[in-house]
């Protein structure tokens, strides 16, 4: 029963990143951004979600709405006033901006994490889930919301694949990500481009935020280890490999929750991070290279 119990568990947790993976591999592939803030964009979607449904009576329909438009703004935000600005400026060297883009995304998700904090508390919260009730799988009994979240993540995943491949809008993205000079002699603007692709990584974000608010619950302190999972999800994958960061994230989702009920949850993000270091090692581009 622990086996099959795992195994179900896995393969939500797993769904989760591979949800939040696919918007920080998108916006990396287009924009060349890795966005260090990506924990707390997830945090801060499902402080505002339990808060809205809970505190101010709106109900776990809205309150969703609520966290997802919360990580929407928060992640035009970061690129309107932290990213684009440094990729702007004259004043640092082009082969310097991408250590100022991660450490100025870095701090940013330090102070958003400070002031979800000091609002609501560092207190672990736990978003009302949209679907209530257990169900029974091979003799397991399991949470509907768990599988509520799993279904909605590859929905999700689902749709962005066909906006990016069967979309005009989608396969200018797709071009940019491989030739962004080449789409600008097309008469395409870039900042439109970048623009949308962080709008589109935002209600990703925010989507896999509320769904692990329902699912495990979330704190201030919970920041740092879900960008370390992004992280390590999207270069075991490989640096702009969306296929490779879906591998990844059933990867580290089951080696996390392996070590949740074999070890402790307190070590739960440990494995992956050593399995990280070794796939540097033996394998730099990752299991699928980059895109």
């Amino acid at each position: 029963m622990l086996g099959l119990q795992i195994l179900i568990d896995g393969f939500a947790i797993s769904a989760l990143y591979a949800l939040g993976a696919t918007g920080f591999t998108l916006i990396f592939g287009v924009s060349g951004v890795l966005n260090l803030s990506h924990g707390a964009l997830m945090v801060t979607a499902a402080v505002i979600a339990w808060a809205a449904s809970g505190n101010l009576g709106a109900g776990s329909y809205l309150g969703a709405a609520c966290g997802i438009a919360a990580s929407l703004v928060l992640a035009l935000a970061t690129y309107g006033g932290i990213v684009r600005p440094i990729q702007q400026t004259q004043a640092i060297r082009n082969e310097e901006r991408e250590i100022f883009i991660l450490t100025a995304t870095l701090l940013w998700g330090i102070v958003i994490q400070e002031v979800v904090a000091y609002v609501f508390t560092s207190n672990a919260k736990t978003v009302l889930p949209i679907v209530a009730g257990v169900v029974e799988v091979l003799g397991v009994r399991t949470p509907r919301n768990e599988i509520f979240t799993a279904c909605i993540c590859w929905v999700a995943i689902g749709l962005l694949w066909l906006l990016v491949n069967r979309t005009r809008a989608g396969k200018a993205v797709l071009a940019a990500s491989m030739n962004p000079r080449g789409v600008t002699l097309l008469g395409i603007e870039l900042s439109g481009i970048y623009i949308a692709v962080w709008a589109i990584y935002g209600l990703l974000a925010g989507i896999a935020g509320v769904l692990l608010g329902m699912f495990l619950g979330v704190s201030s302190y919970s920041v740092g280890p879900l960008t370390a999972s992004a992280f390590s999800i999207v270069v075991l994958g490989g640096l702009g490999s969306v296929s490779g960061s879906l591998i990844a994230a059933y990867v580290v989702g089951y080696l996390e929750t392996l070590t949740a009920y074999l070890v402790s949850p307190a070590y739960r993000a440990i494995p992956a991070l050593l399995l990280l270091v070794a796939v540097m090692y033996v394998r730099p581009r990752g299991l699928l290279g980059r895109l």
